[in-house]
């Protein structure tokens, strides 16, 4: 937790069609900021603006996909803000970065549920369990994303213990047709299977929603024996 005391504000500007390594910069950097076990980000958008440049950007009515100036601004010790600067500049290929110093006055977060909290702490498990394996093609879609990357994501939060996405080098389906990697492994609609393990109880409870998500493809469902699940402490971890 943010101490109170001398800190640190970042502040970097970019412009909102800047890319880093397929996504908005702005999200891009958020996102590493978040990773990294940053004390907290902000987004702002402007209405004008101009750099280095000279070129005057604006936004417009109706104008969703302008190139106008996006302000993050990021607040944590000297330490950590000295420590994530390297990748930041890295990240920003053109625009301005800025560190000033600044004193947090206060610095609460809400506590925790109880609810939540147990939420966060795995049941351990041992003994009989059921696996699930779904098979999907790698082209299936669900809410404009990967549809298998949906299901992991609603999976992570329905509580489930892990998933794990296996993308296949050769396979076909119902459809019989044959899907395999192309030349220099370009994909072709490639086959994926994700398997999924969990007491009995868990599972049968996200069987529904596997059968609304797949509109084609194979979800199994088999008996499995547990010897032994561990996961690292959250606060451990290190991306």
């Amino acid at each position: 937790m943010l101490e109170r005391g001398p800190a640190k504000k970042l502040v970097v500007y970019v412009n909102a069609t800047q890319h880093y390594q397929g996504e908005p910069t702005y999200e891009a950097i958020v996102r590493f900021l978040h990773r990294h076990g940053c004390a907290g980000a902000t987004v702002t958008r402007a209405v004008a603006g101009y750099g280095a440049s000279g070129k005057l950007h604006e936004a417009h009515l109706f104008g969703i996909a302008d190139d106008v100036p996006m302000r993050i601004e990021a607040v944590d010790s000297a330490q950590k803000i000295e420590a994530l600067l390297p990748w930041i500049y890295e990240m920003v290929e053109h625009g301005l970065i800025e560190v000033q110093d600044t004193e947090v006055i206060k610095h609460t977060m809400a506590e925790k549920s109880a609810k939540e909290q147990q939420k966060m702490k795995h049941e351990k498990l041992e003994g009989q369990a059921k696996m699930v394996r779904i098979y999907i093609g790698e082209d299936d879609r669900w809410g404009g994303e990967p549809l298998y990357e949906a299901i992991v994501k609603k999976l992570r939060m329905m509580d489930i213990a892990g998933a794990t996405v296996y993308r296949g080098l050769m396979g076909y389906g119902a459809t019989q047709r044959v899907h395999r990697s192309g030349w220099l492994g370009l994909s072709r609609d490639l086959p994926i299977m994700i398997t999924v393990v969990d007491t009995e109880e868990k599972i049968r409870r996200i069987l529904p929603i596997l059968d609304e998500m797949v509109d084609e493809g194979l979800v199994v469902l088999s008996d499995v024996e547990i010897i032994k699940y561990t996961h690292s402490p959250e606060a451990g971890s290190k991306d």
